[in-house]
């Protein structure tokens, strides 16, 4: 069984419930590709930015725009774009609101998701 231990870390995680919905709405596909291949699980800000693991904060890219949104000169050019649609899906999305903040721990009432990850297996 995975136990998550801080509240930092359980804030970052992306619970599986998190991943069904963005998987839904992302339509089982690469955001940027349209790749099949694809997983619910890159933040856009990312986990050591303390990034949450909320709907609002995580995308579906395939293997290659994920290693290509982590590690190439390609970051910011693909960081607008995902900015972008972002927006599109929620009217009030701000970028302000997927970083963890001590204190006060998870925006849009994700904490109930990321409790539901202790015990989970990914």
């Amino acid at each position: 069984m995975k136990r998550i231990s801080s509240r930092r870390a359980k804030a970052l995680e992306i619970p599986q419930s998190v991943k069904r919905r963005v998987w839904e709405r992302d339509g089982a596909q690469c955001i940027l590709c349209g790749n099949r291949e694809a997983m619910p699980n890159a933040h856009y800000i990312s986990r050591a930015q303390g990034g949450l693991g909320v709907e609002q904060n995580v995308v579906t890219l395939c293997a290659d725009c994920h290693r290509r949104y982590d590690q190439s000169t390609e970051r910011e050019m693909l960081r607008k774009l995902i900015k972008r649609y972002l927006q599109i899906q929620y009217e009030d999305w701000n970028e302000e609101h997927l970083r963890y903040r001590k204190g006060s721990f998870m925006a849009g009432g994700a904490e109930a998701d990321a409790e539901e990850t202790e015990g989970e297996a990914e």
